[in-house]
C-alpha cells in the first residue's frame, strides 16, 4: 500500500498493473478489501490527527488567551503608574505656585487652588484626546473625576464580552473599546445624570460587578478590585450629585425677613404662654409632618432596584417574594403617610412586569432534544409564574416547549429505525401529568391540553402516514403499525384523557384505501399459478412435519389429510392458501377493532375466499372431479369455522359475512360425482 503514498500516484496505471497481477476474480476481490482495509485505517488516523490538532488548537487558543489577560492587567498596571507619575507632577507645580503666591489674599489663595483642579482637568482633557480614537467631544470646562479599565459582561451568563475604559467626568462618561494593540476606540458616551448604578452581589462566577443602567439598555461591568468597583460607584455618584453639591456650597437663600420675624414672635409667645407639660404635647404635632415623610420603610424605597438586582443576578425566586411582600404592604399600608406609595408602586409593576417576561424567556428556552431534561428545566420559571398568576402565559409557553421536543424526538428515533409510538404516546403522557401537577388549582388549563393534544396527535398521525402507512404497504405492516399505536395510547385513559376514538379517526380514510389496494391486489393474485389438481408431495417426511407443526401453530389440523411419509391428500395451492388465509384473518381481526373497518375487512376476506373457492380445472384437463370437491369441503368445512372463531377472539366482534357465507356454501354442497370411466365396446360376439 506505499504505492498511494506517492506523490506520482497514477489511479490508471496502479489499476493496469494490478489487472495483470490478479489471476481471477476472487483474486481481484481479495486485493479489493485490503484496499478497503487500507482506506479505513487512513480515514481513522486522519480523524485521530484532527482531533489531536483540534485539541491542540483549544489549548493554544487558551494560552493567548492567558497572555492577552496578563498583556491586559500590565496594561493597566502601567496606566495606573502613569496617572501616579501625572500626579506627582501636577502636585509639584501646584506646591511651587503656592510658594509663589503666599502674599496674595485668601481669594487670591482660593483662585490659585482652583488652578490646580484646571491643570488636573486639562491633563485629562488631552490625555482623552490624545488617546481615544473617534471621539469629537469638546471637554472644555468639564471637571474630570476618574478613569479606569473594566470588563463589560454578558446579561444572561455573564460571560466577558470586551474590554472598555472608562473616562468620567462631571456631565459625561465616554467609555472606549480597548483593542489588541492596547489603543482605545470610542464606543459612545453618557450623561451621569441619566444612568443609574446598581451593586451586584458577588457571586460564585462573577464578582467585583456593578450594573449601569443607561438609555440604551442595561449594561454589566467588572472591575478587577473591589476597591475599583467601590470607587466606581462612589465616583458615578459623585457626577450624579455634582451640581447639587455645587449649588449646597453656595448656601441657602436668605429667608423673607417679615416671614421669619412673624414666625420667631409666634414660637417665642407660645413658648412664654404654656407649661412645659403644653409643650411637651405640642411638640409631637409639630413633628408630624416630619414622621409623615419618615414613615415609609427603607427597604420599600430601594424595593424596585433590589428586584432588579435579584433579577440580573437570576435570583427569581426571591425577586418575586420581593414583590409579594410590596404587594402586601400596599395592600394594609395607610396610603396618606407614604407619599411616595404610587412612584414605588409603579416602578415595582414595571419590575413585575420585566422579571415576567425573563421568566417567560427562560421558560420558552428551555427546551431540549430530551423531554425529561426540558420539563425539568422548565420546572423552575413555569413554578414562579403559576405563583404570579400567569397560568396561560405559561401554560401556553410550556405546551410550545413540549411540542418541539416531541418533535425532535420523533425525527431522531425514526432516523434510527427505533419504535416511535411507544415513544410518542409515553412522552404525551409524561407531558400531560407534569402538566396536570403543575396547574391542578387551575382547571381552566386544561383545555389548553386537550387543545395541544389534539394538534400533535394530527402531527404524529401525518408523520405515521407519510413514513409508514404508504401506498403498497402490505395489510401484515399496515396491522402491525396499527396495534404498535393503539396498544399504548391506552396509557392515556389512565390520567382522564382518552384520544383512541380520535386516533381512529384521522388514519380510518388511509386505512380503508390501503385495506381496498390490498384486496385488488389478493384477488389478482389468486389463480396465477398453475394448478395441477395433484396431492401435495412433500418430498421427505422432515418437510410434511415441519408443515403439520406450522399449521398446528396457526390453528387448523389437517393430519388426517396426510397420506403414506410425504404426501398430502390436498392440492398445493389449497395449503399455501390456508396458510395465507389464516395469517391474513388474523391481521384483518387486528384492523377489526376499529368498529368503522369491520365491513371492509368482511369484504376482503369473504371475496378472497369465494375466489379461491371457485378455481375450477380447465376442462381440457383429465382429473378427478372427486379430489377436487374434496378440496372445496375441506375450504368450507375446515378451514371456515377456524377462520371465523379466530377472528372472534381477536377482534371481539363476529364476522357476518363469514358466517352467512359459510351457511350458504354448507347448503350448496352436495354428495362427490361418480367418476367418468370409459367403456369398452367391441363388434365381436
Amino acid at each position: 500500500m506505499k504505492e498511494f503514498d506517492d506523490f506520482n500516484f497514477s489511479v490508471e496505471k496502479y489499476t493496469k498493473e494490478l489487472t495483470r497481477e490478479c489471476v481471477g476474480g476472487s483474486d481481484l476481490q481479495q486485493r479489493k478489501k485490503e484496499i478497503e482495509a487500507y482506506n479505513e485505517q487512513t480515514s481513522a488516523t486522519l480523524k485521530q490527527t484532527c482531533k489531536k490538532n483540534y485539541m491542540e488548537f483549544i489549548q493554544t487558543a487558551k494560552e493567548i488567551s492567558h497572555l492577552e489577560s496578563e498583556m491586559y492587567q500590565l496594561s493597566h498596571i502601567l496606566i495606573e503608574q502613569r496617572n501616579i507619575l501625572a500626579s506627582m507632577t501636577d502636585g509639584k507645580t501646584a506646591t511651587q505656585l503656592k510658594a509663589d503666591s503666599t502674599e496674595v489674599d485668601s481669594s487670591s489663595g482660593a483662585t490659585a487652588g482652583g488652578g490646580g483642579d484646571d491643570l488636573e482637568n486639562s491633563h485629562a482633557t488631552r490625555a482623552v484626546k490624545e488617546m481615544v480614537q473617534g471621539f469629537n467631544g469638546n471637554l472644555e470646562g468639564k471637571t474630570f473625576l476618574n478613569e479606569g479599565a473594566l470588563i463589560e459582561l454578558d446579561g444572561n451568563d455573564y460571560r466577558p464580552i470586551q474590554r472598555v475604559f472608562f473616562f468620567l467626568f462631571n456631565d459625561v462618561l465616554i467609555v472606549c473599546k480597548v483593542k489588541h494593540d492596547k489603543r482605545l476606540d470610542f464606543l459612545t458616551e453618557y450623561d451621569p445624570k441619566k444612568i443609574a448604578v446598581i451593586n451586584i452581589k458577588d457571586l460564585d462566577g462573577v464578582k467585583n460587578a456593578i450594573n449601569i443602567i443607561t438609555p440604551d439598555g442595561s449594561k454589566i461591568y467588572q472591575s478587577i478590585t473591589a476597591a475599583g468597583k467601590t470607587e466606581w460607584i462612589e465616583k458615578l455618584e459623585e457626577a450624579f450629585r455634582f451640581d447639587q453639591q455645587k449649588k449646597s456650597k453656595k448656601g441657602q437663600a436668605p429667608q423673607p425677613p417679615n416671614r421669619a420675624k412673624g414666625a420667631a414672635n409666634q414660637q417665642q409667645a407660645k413658648s412664654t404662654s404654656t407649661t412645659p407639660e403644653k409643650q411637651a404635647s405640642i411638640s409631637p404635632q409639630h413633628t408630624e409632618p416630619k414622621s409623615l415623610e419618615d414613615e415609609t420603610p427603607e427597604w420599600l424605597g430601594t424595593a424596585s432596584e433590589e428586584i432588579q438586582t435579584l433579577v440580573a443576578q437570576r435570583h427569581f425566586e426571591d425577586a418575586q417574594a420581593l414583590i409579594k411582600r410590596t404587594q402586601d404592604f400596599f395592600l394594609t399600608a395607610n396610603r396618606k403617610k407614604l407619599p411616595q406609595a404610587a412612584n414605588i408602586e409603579s416602578k415595582v409593576k414595571q419590575q413585575e412586569i420585566k422579571l415576567i417576561n425573563v421568566l417567560l424567556k427562560e421558560l420558552s428556552n428551555s427546551h431540549n432534544r430530551n423531554l425529561q431534561i426540558a420539563l425539568r428545566a422548565a420546572k423552575r420559571p413555569l413554578k414562579i409564574l403559576v405563583e404570579m398568576g400567569r397560568y396561560r402565559q405559561a401554560s401556553s409557553t410550556l405546551l410550545k416547549v413540549c411540542a418541539v421536543s416531541l418533535r425532535v424526538a420523533q425525527r431522531e428515533a425514526r432516523r434510527n429505525n427505533a419504535e416511535i409510538s411507544e415513544l410518542f404516546f409515553c412522552d404525551l403522557t409524561q407531558v400531560a401529568c407534569d402538566f396536570l401537577a403543575a396547574f391542578e388549582q387551575q382547571p381552566a388549563c386544561v383545555s389548553a391540553l386537550v387543545v395541544w393534544c389534539n394538534a400533535e396527535l394530527q402531527y404524529f398521525a401525518s408523520q405515521l402516514i407519510k413514513h409508514y402507512l404508504t401506498k403498497g404497504t402490505t395489510l401484515e405492516a399496515v396491522a402491525k403499525c396499527v396495534e404498535r399505536v393503539r396498544k399504548p395510547s391506552t396509557k392515556l385513559t389512565e390520567i382522564g384523557l382518552d384520544i383512541s376514538y380520535h386516533l381512529e379517526g384521522l388514519l380510518r380514510t388511509t386505512l380503508e384505501s390501503l385495506i381496498e389496494e390490498s384486496r385488488q391486489r389478493l384477488l389478482d393474485s389468486v389463480g396465477r399459478t398453475e394448478e395441477i389438481w395433484q396431492p401435495y408431495n412433500l418430498q421427505t417426511k422432515t418437510n410434511l412435519k415441519r408443515l403439520l407443526l406450522e399449521l398446528d401453530a396457526l390453528g387448523i389440523d389437517v393430519r388426517g389429510q396426510a397420506t403414506g411419509d410425504t404426501w398430502l391428500n390436498l392440492t398445493q395451492s389449497t395449503v399455501v392458501f390456508i396458510r395465507h388465509f389464516l395469517q391474513l384473518t388474523e391481521h384483518c381481526a387486528c384492523l377489526a377493532k376499529c368498529e368503522t373497518l369491520v365491513q371492509k375487512l368482511e369484504y376482503l376476506l369473504r371475496d378472497l375466499f369465494l375466489a379461491q373457492h371457485s378455481l375450477k380445472p380447465p376442462s381440457d384437463m383429465a382429473v378427478d372431479p372427486n379430489f377436487v370437491m374434496k378440496n372445496k369441503i375441506f375450504l368450507v368445512d375446515n378451514l371456515l369455522p377456524i377462520a371465523i372463531d379466530k377472528f372472534r377472539q381477536i377482534s371481539g366482534r363476529q364476522c357476518e359475512n363469514l358466517r352467512e357465507l359459510h351457511t350458504k356454501l354448507s347448503r350448496k354442497q352436495g354428495a362427490p360425482l361418480p367418476r367418468q370411466r370409459s367403456v369398452y365396446t367391441t363388434d365381436v360376439f
